[in-house]
C-alpha cells in the first residue's frame, strides 16, 4: 500500500496531489451554488484567483533552477501596487463614509491582525508535518476568501475590479512557491489547495449578512482594507538578502549587482500596478 507520508513525516506526493484535485472538485460544487444564487462577481474572482495561482505555479515549476528574477519582481510589483491602490481607493473610503473614526480603527486593526496572523502562522507551520509553503498560502487564501466574501456579500454594488486587484498577487505567489517546491524535489500540485482557497471560504462567507449599523460596518470594511493592505505590503518586491527575489537572483554569477538593478524594476513595477488600476477605473467610469 502506498505510504501516506514520506520518511520525513510530510504528506507523500501522490496523496498531496489527490488532495489538491479533491479541493478543486469542492470548488466546482460550491461554484454551482454561487451561480444559482447570482453571486457572479464573487464567482469570477474566485476562479480568477484559482487560475492565477495554478497558472503561476505551473510556470514556476517549469522555471525551477533557472534565472527569472526580473519576472518575479515584476509579478510581485504589479500585484502589490494594484492591491495597495485598490484597497485605498475602494475599501478605505467606504469604511470612512460609515464612520470616520471607527473606519480608521478598522483599517489599523486589520493591518495589525494581518501581520500578527502571518507571523504566528509562520511559526506554527514549523510544528506540523506538512509542507510549510503550501500550508501558509492555504491559511492566507482561506482567510482572504472570508473577507472577500463578506465584503462582496454586503456590498453587491462593488465593482469586480477591486476583487481582481486583490487576488492579483496569486500569480506571482504561486510562481515563487512552485519554484521553491520543485527546487526542493517536491511536487507543486499541492498548491491547488491555496489556489482554490478564496472560493472555498468566499462563497459561503457571502451568505453572511451584517446587521445594519454605521459603527459595525465601518469596522468590518476598515478591517478588510487593513488586511489587504498588509498582504499588499507583504508582497512588495524587496530586493534584499533572504527574500524570494534573492533566492532566484543568487543563482546569478553577480547576485549583488543584479539585486541593485532589480530595485529599479521593483519601483517601476509597483508604480505601474497602481497606475493600471487607475486607468482601468477611468475606463470603467469614464
Amino acid at each position: 500500500m502506498e505510504n501516506v507520508v514520506d520518511e520525513d513525516g510530510r504528506l507523500g506526493a501522490a496523496t498531496a496531489t489527490r488532495t489538491g484535485i479533491a479541493v478543486v472538485v469542492v470548488l466546482v460544487v460550491l461554484s454551482g451554488f454561487a451561480a444559482v444564487g447570482g453571486r457572479w462577481k464573487l464567482l469570477g474572482i474566485a476562479w480568477v484567483a484559482f487560475a492565477a495561482m495554478a497558472g503561476g505555479a505551473l510556470l514556476g515549476a517549469r522555471a525551477a533552477g533557472g534565472r527569472h528574477a526580473r519576472r518575479l519582481v515584476w509579478g510581485y510589483g504589479l500585484a502589490s501596487g494594484a492591491m495597495i491602490t485598490s484597497a485605498l481607493v475602494f475599501l478605505v473610503p467606504s469604511a470612512i463614509d460609515h464612520h470616520p473614526a471607527f473606519g480608521g480603527f478598522g483599517v489599523a486593526f486589520g493591518f495589525l491582525a494581518g501581520f500578527g496572523a502571518h507571523t504566528v502562522g509562520h511559526r506554527l507551520t514549523h510544528d506540523l508535518p506538512v509542507e510549510h509553503t503550501g500550508l501558509e498560502l492555504t491559511a492566507h487564501a482561506l482567510a482572504a476568501g472570508v473577507v472577500i466574501g463578506v465584503v462582496y456579500g454586503n456590498m453587491p454594488d462593488l465593482g469586480v475590479l477591486l476583487g481582481l486587484a486583490i487576488v492579483s498577487h496569486k500569480g506571482p505567489a504561486g510562481y515563487a512557491a512552485a519554484r521553491r517546491l520543485v527546487d526542493g524535489d517536491r511536487p507543486w500540485t499541492p498548491l491547488l489547495v491555496p489556489a482554490a482557497g478564496v472560493g472555498l471560504t468566499g462563497i459561503p462567507a457571502a451568505l453572511v449578512a451584517l446587521p445594519s449599523g454605521a459603527v459595525l460596518n465601518a469596522l468590518v470594511f476598515g478591517f478588510a482594507a487593513g488586511v489587504f493592505l498588509h498582504v499588499a505590503v507583504d508582497f512588495l518586491p524587496r530586493c534584499e538578502l533572504g527574500g524570494d527575489v534573492y533566492e532566484v537572483a543568487q543563482q546569478s554569477a553577480d547576485a549583488h549587482h543584479l539585486l541593485d538593478e532589480l530595485r529599479s524594476h521593483a519601483v517601476g513595477s509597483t508604480a505601474l500596478g497602481g497606475v493600471a488600476v487607475f486607468l482601468a477605473w477611468l475606463a470603467i467610469n469614464g
